[in-house]
This record gives structure tokens, C-alpha cells and sequence, in this order.
């Protein structure tokens, strides 16, 4: 794994802050878009829930157009209206050409996530990537369910979704190649918890990056 392929393949996926990233490949999929500054016209927008720092129907507007689909549980999609597609857990659709897969999101032990509420994770295949973006979580047992996931993405935080050490654990469960801390520096968690995050992964065959916010 050199230097070349991380910087190619970290070149697709941009951190915006927070838990918001855009994908840039054949498509432009924006995942979680909240007080982002990087705005371009989105193919995609995918939400996992609707907690604000999640579903900002402000960022929502600035980056939609006529065409872009907005996909994410029903208490997202009933908010956004237009094109929308609306997922539970353990669907998997085509939207655009772009294959999206969900898994719950949840705090099994926590009220912030209930897992009734249906939340999700997204898995999203494009240009022959695979990418994890779990949501609002903690470590589940169906994240042991997931394949062949190129980069993904965890929060870091702890409190209202898991920490940097569960998230560790989670990554060396699912095994991507590339992972990147995220739900860090607003509302609760800083840069000292993407860094453990990272230093906990030397040795497991996963490269640990963290993203500079865009």
C-alpha cells in the first residue's frame, strides 16, 4: 500500500466536519451534509437520521438540484420531500446507478439512537469502492455482517455514539483497508481522539487517516 494508492483513493472521499463527507467519483454523493462550506451541485444525499447535526435541511438546499435524490429513513425523507428514496435497515437499492446498502445504526445500551427508530448506516459501491458510513453508533453485531468495505469511516466521540477505543474495535471486525475517524471536533470529541483512534490500528493491516476538514 504506498503512498500514491492511499493519496488516490483518500482523494475520493472528503471530510466536510463533523460526520458530513462527499464522495467525488462518477457521481457526487454528499453523506450527512451539515455547516458545510464545500458546496457543489450533489448527485446524491444521503442522511442516516434526523438529528440535526445530520439532517440540516439548510445544507440540504444548498447543494440540490433538480436531479439529486435524497435517500434516508422516513423521518429524513418526510421532512426533505421531491426526489427522495426512503430505506430502512437491511436494504439495498440502485439509485443512479449507485448501489446502496444499509445496516441499523443504534446505541444498544444508550437512548440517543434507539434502534427502533430504524436508523441506518449506509454501505455505498460506486466506481468500484466500497464505503462505510455506520451513522450514529456504537459497535453492533451486525457490522460483523459487512464484506469487502475499501474505506470506512467511524465516529470517535464516545457519549452519544461509540468511542475512539470501540471504534477501533470496530474497524479490525469489518477490516477495511482505509479508515477514518469522523464525529470529532464539534459538539462533543477532538482531534486527540481521531489520533488515538489511528495509533490503536498500527499493526492490524488497516491504514488509519485522518482527514483534514475541508
Amino acid at each position: 500500500m504506498d503512498f500514491k494508492e492511499v493519496a488516490e483513493v483518500l482523494e475520493k472521499i472528503k471530510w466536510l466536519g463533523h460526520a458530513s463527507f462527499v464522495i467525488e467519483g462518477s457521481k457526487r454523493i454528499y453523506i450527512d451534509p451539515w455547516k458545510i462550506s464545500y458546496v457543489k451541485p450533489a448527485d446524491l444525499i444521503l442522511v442516516t437520521h434526523s438529528h440535526y447535526d445530520h439532517l440540516s435541511l439548510d445544507d440540504i438546499r444548498k447543494i440540490r438540484g433538480e436531479g439529486t435524490w435524497v435517500v434516508g429513513p422516513k423521518d429524513v425523507t418526510s421532512q426533505v420531500g421531491g426526489r427522495v428514496k426512503t430505506v430502512k435497515p437491511f436494504d439495498s437499492v440502485v439509485v443512479e446507478g449507485v448501489k446502496i446498502e444499509t445496516i441499523p445504526a443504534y446505541n444498544p445500551a444508550k437512548q440517543f439512537h434507539p434502534k427502533a427508530n430504524g436508523w441506518v448506516g449506509f454501505i455505498v459501491e460506486i466506481d468500484g469502492m466500497r464505503y462505510y458510513q455506520p451513522g450514529d453508533t456504537d459497535l453492533i453485531d451486525e457490522m460483523r455482517t459487512l464484506k469487502n468495505i475499501d474505506v470506512a469511516v467511524f465516529p470517535v466521540g464516545g457519549k452519544y455514539t461509540m468511542d475512539w477505543k470501540e471504534a477501533a474495535e470496530a474497524a479490525k471486525i469489518i477490516k477495511p483497508k482505509y479508515a477514518i475517524p469522523m464525529h470529532w471536533g464539534e459538539i462533543i470529541g477532538d482531534r486527540r481522539d481521531a489520533e488515538r483512534f489511528v495509533k490503536a490500528l498500527e499493526g492490524s493491516g488497516i491504514k488509519g487517516v485522518i482527514l483534514e476538514k475541508l
